[in-house]
Order: structure tokens, then sequence, then C-alpha cells
């Protein structure tokens, strides 16, 4: 018997599973049946009274949403976990399952998890249908400086090649300032702009972007934009990769890789539009003054 021709007798046992996909991988299984249920290789819970507001799902382009309500715990999903941003655009799946028997399923809604509140041992998160990504702008802008990032497919350049980035322990006094030892060998400001991944300890995988990076004899210095939202200890592993300030000349000087730039350094600036005709001396679009 199919879901539809169970929904058909007049007498169901239906409920709802969820399965939340974080970005490093880890995923858990909810449910609000009162007993565990299993399909996929996954393990739905029922201890989490995660639940949902009717899924809003319309025809065209528009956007389909809901929220999901849950309990905060101290292992499935931990107030920590949210305010280290381990959720945020988490992969949501949801389910409408013959609790007799979990073959017969279908799934309902597929999206990611959006603005997430918590307060007084719960939490609320919204949930993006798979129509939320038309509400991006897409496109190239025609400016001077790089629209790709460092490393990313556009740019092409290898970010994990040896000498350029570098794997060091975080000793550090609290979580935006990091005092290192060992990278002599990169030059000043290699880092600045760059990218900072935790690998272990309790803020493993969260990543930050570095501010400022200078050298204070055998040490170096890094400052973070913001702090990372979880605790970091001075042992913990992290990895450090460059930065860049997306010019055409720090392209070509630092990283060899102007046949990948992917700005528009020749357009002329706003000050060409005032320019006016000259008897003599270069007319080339640059600044009056």
């Amino acid at each position: 018997m199919t879901l539809r021709d169970h929904l058909a007798t007049g007498v169901t046992t239906i409920a709802r599973c969820w399965s939340v996909t974080r970005r490093d991988g880890v995923t858990l299984g909810f449910t609000d049946h009162d007993r565990p249920l299993s399909f996929d290789g996954l393990t739905f819970r029922p201890d989490s009274g995660l639940s949902a507001s009717a899924v809003v799902q319309a025809t065209g382009l528009s956007v389909d949403n809901s929220e999901a309500t849950g309990a905060l715990t101290s292992d499935a999903i931990t107030d920590a976990d949210i305010e280290a941003g381990r959720f945020d655009a988490a992969q949501v799946h949801l389910w409408h399952v013959n609790w007799t028997d979990p073959a017969d399923r279908v799934l309902r809604f597929t999206g990611t998890l959006g603005e997430i509140r918590r307060g007084d041992g719960a939490f609320h998160a919204e949930l993006r249908g798979l129509s939320e990504a038309l509400n991006r702008p897409l496109g190239r802008l025609y400016q001077t400086t790089c629209g790709a990032s460092l490393g990313d497919a556009a740019c092409r350049f290898d970010t994990t090649a040896p000498g350029v980035s570098a794997e060091v322990p975080a000793a550090t006094t609290d979580g935006t300032l990091f005092r290192l030892s060992g990278l002599t060998t990169f030059p000043s400001r290699w880092f600045e702009r760059g990218r900072l991944t935790v690998l272990t300890g309790q803020a493993q995988g969260l990543t930050a972007t570095v501010k400022r990076d200078q050298t204070d004899g055998p040490d170096r210095l890094l400052e973070l934009w913001s702090p990372l939202r979880a605790p970091l200890a001075p042992t913990d592993l992290i990895r450090l990769q460059p930065g860049c300030d997306k010019r055409a000349t720090t392209c070509r000087a630092r990283f060899d890789n102007i046949a990948n730039f992917r700005g528009f350094p020749f357009i002329p600036g706003e000050d060409w539009l005032l320019s006016v005709p000259v008897p003599s001396g270069p007319n080339d679009g640059g600044s009056l003054q």
C-alpha cells in the first residue's frame, strides 16, 4: 500500500520526520511521533520536541516558507551550536511517514534553515524552500577590482599548495587576537583578508576572516574581524589561508595569477566624465588633478 492509498482509508497513522544536515556534515533526525523511526540509514528521534507550522507551498516562483520549533537539548540541538553558527543554512528535509511502515512515505519539503531565534530552552527556526535561491542577485559587476574569491572556481589559485597556507596551534588570548610562531617564511600581511579555519577542539569547523596581519619579532600577530563563536584552546589546530585585496597589481605580483583576474582595471573612473579636450598632454581618462 502506498502512502496515497493509506491516506484514502480515512484512518491514518501519519507522522512527520525531519533531517537536518549541517554544513560540517553532521546529520540529525527528528520526528513528532512518540517513538523513534528509522529509514535511509538515519534514526529520527522523538525526544527533541521538534514540530513545525503548516508548510506554505505554491506554484510558480514564489518562495516556500514555514517555521520549525524545538527544544534545546544537551546532545541534539544545543544553544552553543546555534550560537556558533553550526546550524546556519543547514539542509532540511521533511517527510510524511506512515509510522507503522516507514517505507510508506513522501518527501514534502526540501530547503534550508534561515533565521534562528532561541530562548527559554527552545528555538524557532525559519525554513526556506529551494526557490529562496531566486532572491539572490546573480551576474558580474563591472568594477576595477576582482569579483572572484581567492581560490574559488573563477580565481583558480591553489590556496592549498605548499608554502601558501599554514597549519599551526592557536596560541591566542581570546577569540579575536592571535600570537603565532613559526610563520616567518610568509611575507608581511600575507594572511590579511584571508581565512582562518579551526581544525580541532570545540570550535572545529568554524571560520573567520583575518582583519590584520603583522610581524612582531619572531611571532605573528593576527586579528580577526569578529571573534569565533565557540571556545578556542591554545593547543587547537588552525589553518590559515592567504588573503587578497582584489587589485590587479596584487594578483600579478603576489599570486602570479593575472590570467584569471576577474576585474576590469582599465575602466575609466568617474573623473573621465568631467574631462574636456585639451590642446596638449595626455587625455587618457585618468584623474584631472
